[in-house]
């Protein structure tokens, strides 16, 4: 899954895959997300294997001061239409136990019994850049939010369970991304460049799916470029596959994942 997803804010102008060796046989798909896929299969043996994406796109910034949500949802706590209800149910389904997850997410909640729905989400988004420290992890997998909350660090798939498992806590409906982001010139205060990147989406009526990217604290789409979206990570793995050989044949990997802009008068960055 390199390929970005086109939408109302992302345009795909050109693309190429380039695979070392040359796959036997190469076929794209949309899996249920609509993600696209590359799938390749390859006949003998060889020493190395590699994958080049380089995609040039344009990219328009859907970061608005005031979401424009229907006014039911623009206080929490509020309830999906009949309509939506049935569609969300993935997205509002527990991963892992809830009850550390809605202990924590409690603290951002008006003590009075409304909060407004944006100014929660946005508080949340805040307060996991503060209170966690981001730490890159090449491991496997992601860590739960009960471990990520103990440890007080983790990486932005980390982070973006945690904080998707903690909307759902509340019944808001939330989705895994993964992506790029696109790190202007040497801004050491964003995290998460040079790699894919991962944060999630709440679904808010009026507004639809809305990115929210607890490791830069990062509320719309600014800098943010997706790939694909589920409602768990092992969904959208980026890269997976099986080889056969001995057990000892896989010496390591190295990922590079560059983005920058093309043109000062336009986003229009590459990856």
């Amino acid at each position: 899954m390199f390929r970005p997803r086109e939408s109302h804010d992302l345009k795909l102008l050109r693309t190429s895959l380039r695979i070392v060796p040359t796959p036997a046989r190469l076929r794209w798909l949309h899996d249920v997300f609509d993600n696209s896929i590359a799938i390749a299969e390859f006949d003998g043996s060889t020493s190395e294997l590699r994958f080049e994406s380089v995609v040039t796109l344009e990219h328009f910034e859907t970061s608005l001061p005031n979401y424009p949500l229907e006014e039911y949802a623009n206080n929490y706590p509020f309830s999906y239409s009949e309509d939506d209800t049935p569609n969300l149910c993935r997205a509002l389904a527990h991963h892992y136990p809830r009850e550390n997850v809605r202990h924590w997410a409690s603290q951002f909640l008006d003590p009075s019994g409304i909060t407004g729905t944006m100014e929660l989400l946005r508080s949340m988004t805040l307060g996991i850049r503060k209170q966690f420290l981001y730490a890159r992890r090449s491991n496997k997998g992601v860590q739960s939010p009960d471990e990520t909350i103990q440890s007080g660090r983790g990486s932005c798939r980390d982070f973006a369970v945690l904080m998707m498992e903690a909307t759902r806590s509340l019944g808001v409906a939330a989705r895994f991304v993964s992506g790029y982001i696109f790190v202007p010139g040497n801004d050491t205060s964003v995290a998460g460049g040079g790699a894919t990147h991962a944060w999630m989406q709440a679904y808010l009526p009026g507004a639809g799916w809305i990115d929210f990217d607890p490791t830069n604290s990062i509320v719309g789409n600014r800098n943010l470029i997706r790939v694909a979206v589920a409602w768990s990570p092992e969904n959208v793995l980026p890269l997976w596959g099986t080889f056969t050989g001995p057990s000892n044949s896989f010496l390591g990997m190295d990922v590079t994942v560059s983005v920058t802009e093309e043109s000062s008068d336009r986003d229009c960055p590459d990856q």
